[in-house]
């Protein structure tokens, strides 16, 4: 900590830090539309194409940032013009028309790069142009990154309700007058405008983890745009500080170790994530898993009953359970007030519970036989598993749909609708008027 803290004292330590912190900030704001548009390619491609630019830039001008921001933005401007292009007019596949474009100027830029390194006294690493070299940021590049991050995410507050416009919903943006094609192409220059900055921090080749990664995370983590972009920032802006301190401390390249850190943060948003973690998923499979369980156990009690044969033997033989399990479910079935087990019978709550069920089994059964067509063999084990899943107003939709059975595809009665107090619901049809559309 010492160390760290000594160093970033420091004149140049101090602008890697702002420069890095900008760049996250910037990348993981922007990258949220480019990864819910389907683009990460095109964000790939772009940052690739501009190589060509700061070669030109270069070239004329010499080592200027502005020069080489001029040049790598016209490079993308042209590289996205390229790409829509050969994907509208040409019968080149969409991910085919970006490998072509972006494979093409890179590689033009490799070989200006090379051709130019050859001339004496001129010094263009093409290593800090793939991987950035953040640690050699000069005030004039702090000043380019800090007025281009500012200009992105300006951009994007006064243009949200377009972008989210033509990001979700572009037919009906279209014909509310916004033009989806031009908030593509600004899109496409915020997009350059991005790579540049990240150019001197992670490098054209790290920049895509940047706009990627973090965006990835947040949308993980909440399913609100306005929500998922202060994620998204805030990630990006974390990834690229720890990244640079990390790097610092183990003495290592800072690029790699910003996306480094951007996937760390994304693997625990996989794991951790509230809803779509996979924790998360594996504790609600269980969950769910659980409960069709005791579902299971009150439906076959409730028919077992009906029998006079409800027994823990006769539960365990029906469902295919050892008798430990059984006893355990019994247990939190007593606990709900669902069961006696003194008297080994289910409970007025419990028999409401499986008339529930049942009438769920056998009038899915009627729908899938009676509107699916399905025989009768077929119908039982499709209802076996969505008698857990349909809800009350689905049920009372289908019952209506089906005019209101009596009788499964089976021969079996089917259980009469119960309300909040447990009392019967007789089902006796509508008559024709109160019921629209039948006859």
């Amino acid at each position: 900590m010492d160390t760290i803290l000594s160093i970033l004292q420091q004149e140049w330590a101090i602008r890697a830090l702002i420069a890095s912190s900008l760049v996250g900030l910037m990348c993981g704001v922007l990258g949220c539309f480019i990864v819910l548009r389907n683009m990460s390619l095109v964000g790939d491609a772009l940052s690739h194409a501009i190589l060509p630019g700061v070669v030109f830039a270069f070239m004329i001008v010499g080592y200027s940032a502005m020069g080489f921001f001029i040049g790598a933005v016209l490079a993308g401007l042209v590289a996205a013009v390229a790409i829509t292009w050969i994907q509208q007019k040409v019968k080149t596949k969409n991910d085919a028309a970006v490998g072509i474009v972006f494979t093409a100027m890179f590689s033009v830029g490799v070989m200006g790069i090379s051709w130019i390194s050859r001339n004496e006294g001129v010094h263009l690493d093409l290593k800090d142009f793939l991987f950035g070299n953040v640690l050699g940021v000069a005030n004039a590049d702090l000043y380019l990154t800090a007025g281009i991050t500012l200009y992105v995410i300006a951009s994007i507050i006064v243009l949200y309700r377009y972008l989210f416009a033509t990001t979700f919903q572009p037919v009906i943006a279209e014909t509310m007058g916004i033009s989806v094609k031009m908030i593509h192409y600004f899109l496409m220059l915020l997009l350059s405008f991005a790579v540049v900055a990240a150019l001197q921090t992670v490098g054209v080749i790290l920049v895509v983890a940047m706009l990627i990664t973090p965006a990835s995370t947040a949308l993980l983590l909440s399913n609100r745009l306005q929500v998922v972009l202060v994620i998204a920032g805030a990630v990006g802006l974390a990834s690229a500080v720890i990244g640079l301190l990390a790097a610092i401390l183990f003495e290592t390249t800072p690029g790699p170790a910003m996306a480094v850190v951007a996937t760390l943060c994304y693997l625990l948003a996989v794991g951790f994530a509230p809803e779509k973690g996979l924790i998360f998923q594996f504790w609600r499979k269980m969950r769910l898993r659980r409960r069709i369980e005791i579902e299971d156990l009150i439906k076959q009690a409730f028919h077992l009953q009906q029998a006079g044969a409800l027994t823990v033997e006769s539960l365990a033989k029906q469902l295919g359970w050892g008798a430990l399990k059984i006893r355990r479910r019994l247990s939190v079935l007593s606990d709900k007030g669902l069961i006696d087990k003194e008297k080994m019978e289910l409970t007025a709550g419990g028999l409401t519970a499986a008339r529930k069920l049942v009438r769920a089994h056998r009038l899915w059964e009627t729908y899938l036989a009676d509107q699916v067509g399905l025989s009768g063999e077929q119908v039982h084990d499709e209802a076996e598993y969505f008698e857990h899943l349909l809800s009350e107003e689905l049920l009372d939709e289908v019952d209506v749909t089906l005019g209101y059975p009596q009788i499964d595809p089976h021969g079996e009665p089917i259980p009469a609708k119960f309300d909040q107090s447990e009392s019967v619901v007789k089902k006796s049809p509508p008559k024709d008027t109160d019921r629209p559309g039948r006859r």
